[in-house]
């Protein structure tokens, strides 16, 4: 687009003036909707309302319309809605959404606006990694939920040990947390999201874009170093091998009062001592340990991102209601209210008082998120990686079983 200088008498200036400041008869302030998708369960009554009042009052003539949007069908309807004469102006999308919907060019670039007012250096590589496509970031990270580990401290304290530093120490602490009679840990056999952090630890991937094909690689070294591990953890308790961690849901098991530790986010909480009041008090947690002291595990980071639509109506008010929500002042405000992990490393003490919640926040450092191919969503609706892992814990060739999976791993993200 050409640069034109518009020269334009004193008169229709001065009167643009006044009309900009709603001085002109007829020319008072018009009220601007933005218009905002967010979905249920994200936030809670209160944040919402005491969001809306600060913000809408730090902003004359702006007030928000906020949308509750449930999971199921979300993606057609922002797909519908981004490709739309004009949806809505901000939309909450999950973090590992966001190339689906940066593949149909119909996103606002927020490059500018994550370097010059959102200080994207520092936020949580888990959130701002799959909002990037092709260098562009349209994805602004908002918040976070990764896996910690949750045990049962009066049978760590029975079995006379404590919460392990290395995963080599992991594996001995469990074997005698398994041999004091209960279960050393429950983990289920498809639960390909701890799985993917023990490959990502072990400097594997899931898959790997090689010039613009991505193809599957669960059968490098690597990967394979990171299924042996979770077969070895797997193997210290009664986990099914043919089913993922909601079959049956693994806090309702942990409940039951007979399982050492499973591996969670903070949301079973709940699930756990609504079962089982009595163990309210005897949870303890920390963060899935890595290879070495004092560095966890790689770790999957699930949450939420914010983008704009190209055809976002009120643009400037949208970009000013991002800029608040992805700040420190309602960040802060967010991971105390829902206990979520801020979206950036530098606000991981503002959950210092929420043990669990604080405990997710030291894995979030090292989080990292699916493939970043429009395409993966197609690839976890028959994700192959589940019945390889069963192939693998029922004895099957560990080699063959992940040349396999990573064909078809391919095979879905081919375009």
């Amino acid at each position: 687009m050409k640069n034109r200088r518009l020269v334009l008498p004193l008169a229709v200036l001065s009167a643009l003036a006044l009309a900009g400041c709603g001085l002109l008869p007829g020319g008072g302030s018009k009220t601007r909707t933005v218009n905002l998708w967010l979905m249920r369960d994200s936030v809670s009554d209160d944040f919402l309302q005491r969001f809306t009042e600060s913000f809408e009052a730090e902003h004359d003539g702006v007030e928000l319309k906020v949308t509750i949007q449930d999971w199921t069908g979300i993606g057609k309807k922002v797909t519908e809605a981004i490709k739309g004469p004009g949806g809505p102006d901000v939309i909450e999308v999950g973090n590992t959404q966001v190339a689906q919907y940066a593949d149909t060019d119909k996103l606002y670039d927020l490059t500018l606006e994550s370097v010059r007012d959102l200080g994207s250096e520092d936020w949580l590589p888990g959130l701002a990694e799959p909002g990037s496509i092709d260098g562009a970031q349209y994805g602004i990270p908002w918040y976070a939920a990764n896996r910690i580990v949750i045990y049962n401290k009066d049978l760590f304290a029975d079995a006379g040990v404590k919460p392990p530093a290395t995963r080599q120490e992991w594996l001995r602490t469990t074997e005698k947390l398994d041999e004091a009679g209960g279960q050393g840990i429950y983990l289920a056999g498809q639960d390909w999201y701890t799985l993917s952090g023990f490959i990502w630890d072990e400097g594997g991937e899931l898959a790997v874009d090689r010039g613009g094909r991505w193809t599957g690689a669960l059968d490098s070294p690597a990967a394979l170093r990171g299924m042996d591990f979770y077969k070895r953890l797997q193997s210290l308790g009664e986990g099914p091998k043919n089913a993922d961690e909601q079959n049956p849901p693994q806090a309702e098991v942990f409940a039951r009062g007979d399982v050492a530790q499973i591996i969670a986010t903070p949301s079973a909480l709940p699930v756990i001592t609504k079962a089982n009041p009595a163990l309210k008090d005897k949870l303890g947690f920390f963060p899935i340990p890595g290879k070495k002291a004092g560095q966890p595990c790689a770790v999957f980071t699930g949450g939420s991102d914010l983008i704009i639509p190209d055809n976002a109506p009120e643009r400037s008010a949208a970009l000013e209601v991002v800029k608040a929500l992805a700040g420190e002042k309602w960040q802060t405000e967010l991971a105390r209210a829902m206990n979520y992990v801020p979206n950036k490393t530098s606000l991981a003490s503002v959950v210092a008082g929420q043990e669990a919640t604080a405990t997710m926040a030291v894995g979030a450092a090292r989080g990292r998120a699916t493939p970043n191919s429009p395409q993966w969503a197609d690839v976890e609706a028959d994700n192959p990686i589940k019945p390889y892992m069963t192939a693998v814990l029922s004895g099957e060739d560990p080699k063959q079983a992940a040349q396999d999976a990573s064909e078809r791993i391919t095979d879905g993200l081919a375009e």
